[in-house]
């Protein structure tokens, strides 16, 4: 096992060390924050192009409004700040399309830029809450992760805000049926959690952690389990959210081909009656 998180954590140490020019100015900013904004970017623009490309090709250009700047800027810092990336982007005369070669290894970088969210940034905002009531609340700390995690995509959706048309109010995917099984919705607090379950953030999930083990037949102490240190259980969870990330791309782009089953009966030709 530690063959596998010892590189993970690795990978976190040296891309969450602040980097220039950003600490001229005294801004505590990584190359994980650039890069997962500069990620973002690329997928909204990717996104918008496909909406435009699909009404265009139905509906014609009536309805169609001149691209706006403005409006893809506060698209983005709708759902999280990164305006310089967003100039960046919108600058390039051309975008690659969405595909499979692109997103296989963008998925391994959602799932480390998404650790990082769900258990550096999100947790803290509870665990360290002025009020006891809110800090040792499991339903806060999870409540707070499906919020903080899906809030931008879901008013972006609600407003159409990547849609080549005027403002419109439109149900959200996630509303919609069957809408609660996308990855990006559960994921957030499935993991906020098992970073929480790991680590022991809150008293909660000390006594789950040793309820499961006592469960799965360990030996009880005093002490009770040990938790997990913040940067193992971060690398845990980078490790299978890019195993989420990359299977839900093999799904969406049909990359998984079953084996066909070798004992499938070969029908003999039938005789020709003459």
């Amino acid at each position: 096992m530690s063959l596998l998180l010892s590189p993970c954590i690795e990978v976190f140490r040296y891309t969450l060390q602040p980097i220039a020019p950003f600490t001229w100015f005294g801004l505590g900013i990584s190359t994980l924050d650039v890069v997962a904004t500069v990620r973002l970017c690329l997928i909204l623009r990717q996104l918008r192009e496909q909406l435009y490309l699909k009404h265009v090709s139905t509906k014609g250009v009536d309805a169609v409004e001149p691209k706006s700047f403005i409006k893809s800027l506060a698209t983005t810092l709708t759902v999280v700040f990164g305006g310089e990336a967003v100039a960046l982007v919108d600058a390039l005369p051309v975008v690659p399309d969405i595909t499979a070669e692109l997103e296989l290894p963008l998925s391994i970088i959602d799932g480390f830029s998404r650790a990082y969210l769900l258990c550096n940034l999100i947790p803290p905002a509870v665990t360290t809450h002025a009020s006891p009531v809110v800090s040792s609340s499991p339903w806060t700390l999870l409540v707070s992760s499906l919020v903080i995690a899906n809030a931008g995509f879901f008013f972006v959706n609600t407003f159409s805000l990547l849609a080549p048309t005027p403002l419109a109010f439109t149900t959200p995917p996630e509303l919609q049926a069957y809408g609660w099984t996308t990855a990006d919705l559960w994921c957030a607090p499935v993991f906020t959690g098992l970073y929480a379950l790991l680590t022991h953030a809150q008293p909660f999930w000390a006594d789950v952690h040793g309820l499961i083990f006592e469960l799965l037949g360990g030996a009880s102490s005093a002490k009770g389990v040990e938790a997990l240190d913040p940067e193992t259980a971060r690398a845990v969870c980078a490790l299978l959210l890019s195993g989420l990330f990359l299977g839900r791309t093999v799904k969406n782009f049909g990359l998984w081909k079953p084996f066909d089953n070798v004992h499938t009966k070969v029908e003999k030709p039938k005789a020709k009656i003459q």
